[in-house]
């Protein structure tokens, strides 16, 4: 589809929109990338003239951009492409007036971002087909969360489905947007020294961990409601995993990818009120320090209702019913307040059956460690001869990096800027198709509802820690450790 594009985002002057979708949408004039787009319109409940949101936009690409990367000259260009237009997502009359601007312009497909409220996506997209605004031309993007579980995202692609079709939908997780993401498909697939040993007779376990060091930061309303498990696993997690354990796909084709991270997730075993309790781990931060400074408990904080039943840690152990992992454990883990902020993917290789060495650190065992964020890297920890004149062969570990280090120098790009070019060009690849994001949910929702069964209770851990000891503890059974 080589059509110019118009994008239109419903949330214009929302906090995703600013912070993120106009600094990443800047960043691709920048580097040249927006050739197919051709006009950014932004929309909100306010009444505001273009001219007074080009300078919104202005004041707040100064504030969230990264530092070092603003320039005149591209703004010139940018803000020329900036247009507003008032819209209530409830009411027909203002999609009329989207359509008239539309309808003004010579580009022929349309982009929908909808960066609002998940409950009026499929709202949206039925006044969008009433207006006459959505044709064959038309896509949209849909962020996370889709719905609170199974029953509430299938209505919403339920809704979504009536006006436009599968190939038309991106659901969008800023994880899939990472280099580091992308590049673990290439690690895995281009290289025979790890492709061959990607399976149980190599790998021990693997550990998924994506820590936070801040609490709720105001989004106690809706996090109250939500909770860890909700927020972080069904989406970001285990996307993240069906990665780590597709099978290779037959081609990178968006298809052949998805088809394969799909049986992934359809072979994750239920979690039932029997082995609930096993399995998982819930926690809540209470009172304690981040970085130095003193930060009371989620209870405390205001606004909430009902909040002692939301945890805002949860740590699992998940298991692949299929060939290549039975009897390796997934161990993932997330949380809010912890003691600092980073994501991470650990694969742990099997110890050899005995060593040939005196004082063999043999609990320091081969591991790939993948780097999400903050910076991003790959790396793989080995044993090699510790040098010196002592008697024996002494061991000692040693970290070969496989990080093109070129990639956290300079100029890295954010997620949003990848996901956004390969919608504004149709790729699909590092999107969620809609059987993905409700077989998630089922498995998420096998956990819910076996806590509510068994009233799982939620332990608390202090801020500034890595969440309850019970986390520690459900390694420890196996005889494992988290890596820190």
């Amino acid at each position: 589809m080589s059509h110019m594009v118009d994008l239109v985002i419903f949330g214009g002057t929302g906090d995703l929109s600013t912070r993120k979708l106009l600094p990443a949408l800047f960043q691709l004039q920048r580097h040249q990338l927006t050739d197919r787009l051709h006009r950014i319109i932004a929309t909100g409940r306010s009444a505001m003239d273009t001219d007074t949101f080009r300078s919104l936009a202005h004041e707040n690409l100064h504030k969230f951009l990264p530092e070092g990367t603003w320039d005149e000259n591209v703004w010139d260009t940018f803000r020329e492409r900036l247009f507003y237009c008032k819209v209530d997502s409830g009411i027909p009359a203002d999609y009329q007036s989207l359509s008239k601007l539309l309808d003004a312009g010579e580009a022929p497909a349309r982009l929908y971002y909808l960066a609002t409220l998940p409950s009026i996506y499929g709202g949206i997209c039925e006044q969008l087909h009433d207006a006459g605004l959505a044709n064959e031309h038309s896509r949209v993007v849909l962020e996370k969360p889709l719905g609170h579980d199974l029953e509430s995202c299938r209505n919403i692609n339920e809704q979504v489905a009536r006006v436009f079709e599968e190939e038309a939908t991106f659901r969008i997780d800023h994880y899939l947007g990472k280099e580091t993401v992308q590049n673990l498909i290439a690690v895995r697939f281009g290289n025979p020294l790890f492709s061959p040993q990607w399976r149980n007779t190599f790998i021990d376990n693997v550990q998924i961990t994506v820590a936070e060091d801040i609490g709720v930061e105001g989004r106690g309303g809706y996090y109250a409601k939500t909770g860890a498990l909700r927020d972080m696993v069904q989406n970001h997690v285990l996307q993240v995993l069906s990665i780590v354990a597709m099978e290779p796909p037959a081609s990178l084709r968006p298809t052949d990818i998805r088809d394969e991270k799909m049986k992934v997730l359809r072979a994750l075993v239920p979690m039932t009120p029997a082995n609930v309790k096993d399995n998982t781990v819930r926690g809540r931060y209470a009172a304690g320090a981040v970085n130095g400074q003193a930060v009371t408990g989620f209870l405390e904080e205001a606004e909430y209702k009902d909040a002692d039943t939301t945890e805002t840690f949860v740590a699992l152990r998940a298991t692949i019913n299929n060939w290549r992992w039975a009897g390796v454990p997934f161990y993932l883990r997330t949380g809010k307040r912890l003691s600092r902020r980073y994501s991470e993917i650990v694969i742990e290789y099997k110890q050899l059956p005995f060593s040939l060495f005196a004082n063999d650190p043999n609990e320091l065992t081969n591991k790939l460690v993948i780097r999400l964020q903050p910076e991003e890297s790959i790396s793989l920890h080995t044993l090699n001869k510790k040098p010196g004149l002592t008697r024996g062969l002494r061991l000692q570990p040693v970290e070969l990096n496989l990080t093109d280090e070129s990639q956290n120098k300079g100029d890295r790009y954010d997620a949003y800027e990848r996901l956004l070019l390969d919608a504004i060009n149709g790729d699909q690849t590092l999107f969620m198709r809609r059987d993905e994001v409700e077989t998630a949910w089922r498995w998420t929702d096998s956990i819910i509802e076996s806590w509510e069964e068994n009233g799982t209770p939620i332990k608390n851990y202090n801020s500034g820690t890595m969440g309850p000891n019970a986390a520690t503890a459900l390694m420890a059974v196996d005889g494992r450790n988290w890596y820190e």
